[in-house]
């Protein structure tokens, strides 16, 4: 993987952990998300 690939997966990573992280409890429960499962959808958003 090339380094441009590597930093915008990485963009894209911190992109949607940061927009997940604002949402309130509420709302990611009305997606069917869990705050603890954050990281693993956005790992899942890159490799895409």
């Amino acid at each position: 993987m090339n380094v441009a690939r590597s930093f915008n997966n990485w963009r894209k990573y911190r992109q949607t952990v940061t927009e997940l992280g604002r949402m309130t409890t509420r709302e990611l429960q009305d997606l069917g998300i869990d705050r603890f499962d954050i990281q693993s959808i956005a790992r899942a958003s890159v490799a895409r």
